[in-house]
Order: structure tokens, then C-alpha cells, then sequence
């Protein structure tokens, strides 16, 4: 295939990586022996050419060099059931992940524990009746079923709100999702939120109105930089910093830095004849990450991979090379928490998943 009949880099809905591009970046590993939990990551057969399953994440992760210890999976419409009560069609996903986290969990596959922890997706405009499907998650997989994602990312731009079923307008403020949000806390468990900049007003609402539920901000708070926003990258920050801080006093909420790879954030990394280095992703998002560990501190902020969408924009060596980067000047224990204690205690993970691997 020519460069001109290649499709464009990590362009929505489908995010093409381009791996031949990728090769042309070698690293070595920054600090390889930091126990890692990478809290974010997808699995899906998407026909005809969308596939990563375990055998992909594992070429990632063992390719990447770092001590990737364990993962948590967070939703992404994939193997819902095609038959039965349609309100239950989300269990499809949950059991099918929890299969690929028994398969690693077996110790065939090497130490790593892919999907130690789940996050799935059950409609809470149901409202109090998503319970029902919430109860069902849990027995599908109770030892790894920690959450929900229900994704509220919509944007009047075509091209920022790119999901290909895009969630409708103000979903956070809606009387039946706050009522099927309301179950979430009382069965133990977590909500993971992704929507753009300019919902970070609801979703703080959506924090005030829920501060006994466990809220984890998705992408570091979706600061766009594309469609209306390009140009604009002063306001956007000013708007986006002043969300972040105020998220950062709701002690209900943690946050994930991550999502450096999409195009969203509106930097050219992913249209350049040859991909970036961690130093320069760290250098053009260290801005942004001074402002969620000022807001959250370590204790409260976990790094994330966003794989395989973010492969788009860098392997999997260079993105935890960039958050090495930006974590470079923090103690050992910060450290900790950012790789893998927060994610452990948010999604209560097995605690052995922060520490080193046991010799053999």
C-alpha cells in the first residue's frame, strides 16, 4: 500500500495506525523496573480490520520493555450480546472480557494480569431499573467488575464529537440518567467519565449531586484542540485549568492523564514524517499535566495508555516513556501511585499488582 492509499492516521470513528510509521521510532526504556498498572485500555474485534485482543495487547506490552504488571478494561460497545433482553445485551461485554482476564489470570500468557479490573457499560437512562443490569454485571464477573462507563462526550463540531454513536446533548444533566447513576454507589462501584472541556461545568455538577460515588475523569478532561477550538488554545486552557482545579477539590474524584495519542488535543504529532518522541509529547503536555497534579496530586492521579486508539499517535514504549518523563522529578512513593497505586486503590486491584514482579 502507498502513503497516498493509506488512511489517515488516527482519524474517528476508526483511528488507523499506521504501524509501518510507528517502527520508525526506537527508544530505550525509562526506568523499566517501576511496577506499571495501566488502568485504561480496550479490546475488540471491530470486522473487517479492527482486532486487538489478547495476543495484541501482550506484543504492546512485552514489546514496550516497562513492568506492566496488571490492566484494568474500560468499555467500548464491543461483543453485546445480538440476542435476548436487549437491556441486557451489555453482559456480553462483560463476559466476554472476563473470559480474556481468566485466560491471563492462568499464568499461561506470563505474569501480566490483562483485565484484572473491569469497567463496562450499562445504559443509566434506564433509571432505577439499571440496577437489574448493574446486579447482572456483577455476577457475570464479581471478582473484577468495578464500574461503569457511560460516555457523555458530544460537541456541536462534527469533528470533535467523533464517537459513531455520539451520546445526546446534556446527558449528564438528565432526571432518568441521575437516577440510574444513583445505584452506582450503593452496589460499590465506580463511574469513569469522558466528555469534552466544555462539560466539565456539568460533570462538576454531576460530582456535587453524587459525593459518595467514585468519579475517575477519562483523558485528562477532554481539552479539545481542533474543529472551533484550534486557535483558541489560550481560552481553551484558561476554561479547562479553572474545570480541573474545581474537579480537584471534590475528594470523589480521581483523574486519568492519558489520551496523548488522539488527534483531539489538536498537536500535529500524527500527520509528521516520523512519529514523536517521549520528549516531545512530554515536552507539549506537561502544561497540562502541572495542572491535574496540581489539582489531584499523585494520590489522585493515575497514567493511562487509552490502547489501541492511542497507538494511533506513539507505541506503547514511547507513551509510558512520556509519562516517565513527566513524573521524572517526583519521589519513589509519588511514583508509585501514579503507575500503579491509585489505579489499584480506585479500582480495588490486587494489591501485588504495584509491587515487582516475584523472581523466578
Amino acid at each position: 500500500m502507498s502513503i497516498e492509499e493509506k488512511p489517515v492516521r488516527g482519524a474517528p470513528p476508526h483511528h488507523y495506525i499506521d504501524d509501518e510509521w510507528l517502527a520508525l521510532r526506537e527508544e530505550e526504556v525509562l526506568e523499566p523496573s517501576i511496577p506499571i498498572i495501566d488502568p485504561h485500555h480496550h479490546l475488540w474485534h471491530r470486522p473487517p480490520h479492527q482486532i486487538y485482543l489478547l495476543p495484541h495487547i501482550l506484543e504492546d506490552v512485552t514489546a514496550s520493555g516497562h513492568h506492566i504488571r496488571g490492566t484494568c478494561f474500560v468499555e467500548c460497545t464491543s461483543m453485546y450480546r445480538a440476542d435476548g433482553d436487549p437491556r441486557f445485551a451489555c453482559l456480553g461485554q462483560v463476559e466476554f472480557v472476563n473470559g480474556i482476564a481468566a485466560m491471563s489470570a492462568s499464568g499461561t500468557y506470563g505474569p501480566i494480569r490483562i483485565a484484572a479490573g473491569i469497567i463496562g457499560k450499562v445504559d443509566l437512562r434506564e433509571g432505577a431499573s439499571a440496577r437489574e443490569v448493574l446486579e447482572a454485571c456483577i455476577e457475570r464477573a464479581p471478582e473484577r467488575f468495578r464500574g461503569i462507563r457511560h460516555m457523555a462526550a458530544w460537541d456541536e463540531s462534527k469533528e470533535v464529537s467523533s464517537l459513531v454513536n455520539p451520546p445526546p446533548p446534556h446527558l449528564l444533566m438528565d432526571r432518568g440518567f441521575r437516577e440510574g447513576f444513583a445505584q452506582l454507589a450503593p452496589l460499590g462501584l465506580t463511574f469513569d467519565a469522558w466528555c469534552y472541556h466544555p462539560q466539565l461545568p456539568e460533570l462538576i455538577d454531576l460530582v456535587d449531586a453524587f459525593p459518595d460515588t467514585s468519579i475517575i475523569v477519562n483523558h485528562m478532561g477532554g481539552r479539545a484542540g481542533i474543529g472551533p477550538y484550534a486557535g483558541h488554545q489560550d481560552d481553551v486552557f484558561r476554561q479547562w485549568s479553572r474545570d480541573i482545579r474545581a474537579l480537584g477539590e471534590r475528594s470523589n474524584v480521581t483523574m486519568k492523564f492519558g489520551g496523548i495519542g488522539m488527534r483531539l488535543a489538536g498537536f500535529d504529532f500524527l500527520d509528521r514524517d516520523l512519529p514523536p518522541t517521549s520528549q516531545e509529547l512530554s515536552n507539549a503536555f506537561r502544561p497540562y499535566f502541572d495542572v491535574c497534579l496540581e489539582a489531584f496530586g499523585p494520590a489522585r492521579t493515575m497514567f493511562e495508555s487509552n490502547f489501541p486508539v492511542d497507538k494511533s499517535g506513539c507505541s506503547y514504549r514511547v507513551m509510558w516513556n512520556t509519562f516517565k518523563r513527566l513524573a521524572a522529578n517526583f519521589s519513589a512513593a509519588e511514583k508509585a501511585d501514579l503507575f500503579a497505586g491509585t489505579a489499584a486503590r480506585i479500582y480495588r486491584l490486587p494489591e501485588e499488582l504495584t509491587k515487582p514482579a516475584p523472581a523466578k
